[in-house]
């Protein structure tokens, strides 16, 4: 039965529905949701990227010194918040689905920011491990939990741009970040407290206030949101099913079934290659201070405003990049593979400060980049699986398993290797590798199944259809919605996108 995609999408249910899908205007439809749904998730994840990694601008501010610990236990505070960072994300996903968004990532939003003003009082190695810890719980479900939450309103075609937004917002919390802490470390002395402490504390007030904000702003999903009309709600529903996303109905129920297709699907191991952006984040400021250009090197203010432009650079690659890749993910995934190669090849063997620091924009162009790792296994991937709840749980599969990298990435840059870092940025770069042979085998294997879809070798047994090319092997059903609903993107007539 090989059948064309437009014979057996869902049709709209009554007549009246049908009119009424004829007088939405859909571009401004989806600016008006652009508006309301990418931006205040934008700042979101910008306080998240630079509430984590401004542990690595207080480093330069005394941090070490002042609670008495070693480079070795700062690496060890560093690694403990990717544990529960990347175990919870799985589970968080299913509670996302099945709660309200504008309720569940405002409740998260609110403990991390409590848990980051108490990141300005540790005294000690045990304070350092407990709010690191601690951070890594309350984080964790966000980042996996918006890309999910992106994928529940937009076509495939148009996630790319979207979450490249988004996530444009590690790359403005790079920048800000390093002209926010040079900035607070200017009330050193101010309270009692030093310039470190003032810098999670007020970091973490910041936050308090936008989660609390969030619980207004933040919209749930497509069938539920308040900010459209009965008639916006239908249309957006319906377009996602043309999308072949069935489940954008809301209607889908969880099942166990759905978690063990989801750790049983390729696709979710393939995705899991990823590595270098905590690396990246966490000590872009350190390595630009290690980079000498006199014997005395940069000043801890001068290397974080150094690293200001280079993630400025990243955020405008990032926001090309996700447009690019709406078209084609591989040629722009092999582009900035390449130029991120280049750009650690040159840190792993220059010695001239220049040259190193231009290194810095190269692989900022890389490692910064949504469709290269975080999006590479988020984005594709979630534009790849269809079924709400599976989508979920692969896509926290995914990210969960690329934050768990961040245990050795955040081990890789020692004091020891100082200035240069070189065993640090050969791990990165083996990582690269990594990445571009896993987004070409990724390719390879969607594109050889979309064959054999189109050859008609997935094809079902449908009840009423004379179809010589179906096969017991691949389900029979009473309707090809019935095939839709139970297979998901293993139907035959899902097709890939490349």
């Amino acid at each position: 039965m090989h059948m064309a995609d437009s014979d057996s999408l869902p049709k709209v249910e009554h007549e009246k529905d049908s009119d009424i899908l004829s007088t939405v205007d859909e571009k401004k439809l989806l600016w008006k949701i652009d508006l309301h749904v990418v931006p205040w998730l934008s700042l979101l994840y910008l306080l998240s990227f630079m509430d984590r990694g401004s542990i690595g601008n207080a480093k330069l501010y005394g941090l070490e010194k002042d609670i008495g610990i070693t480079d070795k236990q700062y690496l060890i505070g560093l690694t403990v918040f990717f544990f529960p960072y990347a175990f919870i994300e799985p589970i968080s996903n299913v509670f996302l689905r099945r709660l309200q968004p504008s309720i569940y990532l405002s409740s998260m939003m609110l403990v991390w920011g409590l848990v980051m003003t108490c990141h300005g009082l540790i005294t000690n190695y045990g304070g350092l491990i407990t709010v690191r810890f601690l951070l890594g719980v309350t984080e964790g479900g966000l980042y996996a939990g918006v890309v999910f939450y992106i994928s529940s309103w937009y076509k495939r075609s148009e996630m790319g741009t979207r979450i490249a937004i988004f996530f444009s917002g590690a790359t403005v919390a790079g920048a800000f970040s390093g002209l926010l802490a040079a900035a607070i470390s200017n009330m050193d002395g101010i309270g009692g407290k030093t310039g470190w402490q003032w810098i999670f504390i007020l970091e973490g007030l910041a936050t308090i206030l936008v989660a609390i904000a969030s619980f207004w702003i933040i919209q749930d999903f497509p069938t539920t949101a308040k900010f459209l009309t009965e008639k916006e709600r239908t249309f957006v529903v319906h377009r996602l099913q043309q999308d072949t996303k069935l489940s954008a109905n809301g209607k889908e129920s969880f099942r166990m079934k759905y978690v063990l297709q989801s750790l049983t699907d390729w696709q979710t191991w393939i995705g899991c290659a990823d590595g270098p952006l905590y690396a990246f984040s966490l000590f872009t400021p350190s390595v630009i201070n290690q980079v000498p250009t006199s014997p005395l090197g940069f000043k801890a203010t001068e290397a974080n405003l150094l690293s200001v432009p280079v993630y400025a650079w990243a955020c405008l690659v990032t926001c090309a990049v996700g447009v690019l890749a709406d078209r084609d993910s591989l040629l722009v995934n092999s582009f900035f593979f390449g130029i991120g190669l280049v750009g650690y090849i040159i840190l792993i063997v220059s010695r001239t400060p220049a040259l190193s620091y231009f290194a810095v924009y190269l692989a900022a162009s890389f490692v910064k980049d949504p469709q290269l790792y975080e999006a590479n296994s988020a984005s594709w991937v979630a534009c790849n699986v269809e079924g709400s709840y599976k989508r979920a749980v692969i896509l926290a599969t995914v990210i969960g398993f690329g934050n768990m990298n961040g245990v050795v990435t955040s081990n890789i840059y020692r004091a020891r290797d100082t200035p240069w870092y070189r065993l640090g940025h050969g791990i990165v770069l083996a990582y690269i590798a990594i990445g571009f042979l896993s987004s070409l085998l990724y390719h390879i294997l969607l594109k050889r199944e979309n064959a054999r879809r189109d050859r008609g070798e997935r094809d079902e047994i449908i009840d009423g259809i004379d179809n010589k090319q179906a096969h017991e092997r691949n389900g029979r059903y009473a309707s090809v919605e019935e095939a839709r609903i139970a297979k998901g993107d293993r139907w035959s007539g899902f097709r890939y996108t490349l």
